[in-house]
């Protein structure tokens, strides 16, 4: 099963399906190129300490923290990037700026790749296992 996905906040072609990392991931749905805008992700605004109540005992999570006091938690999010997989050498970055969270593609993108990001700190402190499978993976979030 997969999802073409278009919004306000998606600036390329992208599709949600199966991911081999986990569970669902985002793909290039056309050709982008390396620093392209890939889209947005938005979210109900919570406390960081409300998104971290939140996160406990939870292996899927899509909470983005915007400052050391304010967070996105995008589990309701319609926007696609709130499946996008972590990876140790990823193809794109997230960008949190004046709180607004967006995603560029850190190289070319054929159509069908998996969008990946490197999450960096994450709510799982290092408890759960990492699934990207690259070459020199850290082997946790």
């Amino acid at each position: 099963m997969s999802f073409a996905y278009s919004s306000a906040h998606q600036n390329s072609a992208v599709r949600v399906k199966r991911s081999r990392i986990d569970g669902y991931g985002v793909f290039a749905d056309e050709t982008v190129l390396l620093g392209a805008k890939l889209g947005g992700l938005t979210g109900e605004a919570i406390s960081v300490a409300e998104a971290r109540r939140r996160a406990q005992g939870r292996q899927r999570i899509m909470l983005v923290e915007l400052s050391a006091s304010r967070a996105i938690d995008a589990t309701r999010s319609a926007d696609a990037m709130r499946f996008t997989n972590h990876s140790c050498s990823p193809n794109a970055r997230i960008q949190v700026e004046d709180g607004r969270i967006e995603f560029f593609a850190l190289r070319n993108l054929a159509i069908g790749d998996e969008i990946t990001v490197d999450y960096g700190l994450t709510h799982h402190e290092g408890r759960l296992a990492c699934r990207c499978a690259q070459p020199g993976c850290s082997g946790w979030l």
